[in-house]
C-alpha cells in the first residue's frame, strides 16, 4: 500500500493537563523486579496509566448510552476504516444549529459506508475557556446521515454535537441506536485539502469500555 500523505487528526495529550483524567506513574524498582529482571545500567521502566475513557480525542461506542450496545472490544473495525467526507461548518457559532437543509446543500456527496466528519473550527479553542462553545447538529440532519445515507461513524473537532449540559442527548441516542460510533475533539481538519479522503481510526480493544482515546490518521493522494 502506497501512502502519499498522512495527516494526524488526534490531539497530543499531556498527563495532568487534560480536562478528563490522565495520569502516568512509573512503578518502583521493587515492583518491576517482581515480573522481570534486567542487568544494572540498562534503562528499563514499566508504567501505570490512569485515565478517563473520554480524555483527549476519543471515540464513543453504543455502550456509552445503551446497556446492550457494543463496547470498544466488540465494535467492528470495518466501520472505522475507509472513506470519509468533510463538512465545513466553521461559520457556525455556539449552540447554532446545523440543519438538515445545510447538510444536504453544502456540496458534500455522502455515500453509504462513509465516515462523516463535521468541521466546526473548535479545534482552535481546544483547552481554552471556550472549548465547549460549539454549534449543534440537528436530529433531522443526524437521521439523514445515519438512516438515509448509511454512514458508518461520525466525528467532529468539537467536544460534542449537542447543547452541553442537557439531561438528554437525542443525537447521541440516534447514533448509538443505529450502531454508529462518534468521535469527539479531533484536530487538524484544516489540513485536509478536499472533501473526501481515507481515514483510519484505531481504538484499544478493551472489553467493557464505553469510549476510548484514539489515534486517527487521514490519508490523501
Amino acid at each position: 500500500m502506497k501512502i502519499e500523505k498522512l495527516i494526524e487528526l488526534s490531539h497530543r495529550m499531556t498527563p495532568g493537563e487534560e480536562e478528563f483524567e490522565l495520569g502516568i506513574e512509573t512503578m518502583n524498582v521493587e515492583e518491576v523486579h517482581k515480573t522481570t529482571v534486567r542487568r544494572s545500567g540498562i534503562w528499563y521502566i514499566i508504567q501505570r496509566i490512569t485515565m478517563s475513557s473520554h480524555v483527549g480525542t476519543h471515540i464513543e461506542f453504543p455502550y456509552h448510552h445503551l446497556e446492550s450496545g457494543k463496547s470498544a472490544a466488540e465494535y467492528p473495525l470495518e466501520r472505522l476504516v475507509g472513506d470519509a467526507v468533510l463538512f465545513n461548518f466553521t461559520h457556525k457559532k455556539k449552540d447554532e444549529v446545523i440543519t438538515l437543509e445545510e447538510i444536504k446543500n453544502c456540496g458534500v456527496d455522502v455515500k453509504k459506508g462513509d465516515i462523516a466528519i463535521i468541521y466546526t473550527g473548535m479545534q482552535d479553542l481546544w483547552k481554552t475557556p471556550l472549548a465547549h462553545d460549539r454549534p449543534v447538529l440537528s436530529v433531522e440532519a443526524t437521521r439523514y446521515l445515519v438512516i438515509d445515507k448509511g454512514i458508518h461513524a461520525i466525528g467532529t473537532d468539537a467536544t460534542g454535537l449537542e447543547v452541553r449540559g442537557t439531561d438528554f442527548q437525542p443525537v447521541h441516542q440516534l447514533l448509538f441506536d443505529n450502531d454508529v460510533a462518534m468521535i469527539e475533539s479531533m484536530t487538524n481538519l484544516d489540513k485536509l485539502s478536499g472533501k473526501r479522503f481515507s481515514i483510519i481510526i484505531l481504538p484499544l480493544m478493551i472489553e467493557g469500555m464505553d469510549a476510548c482515546p484514539v489515534r486517527i490518521v487521514a490519508s490523501e493522494n
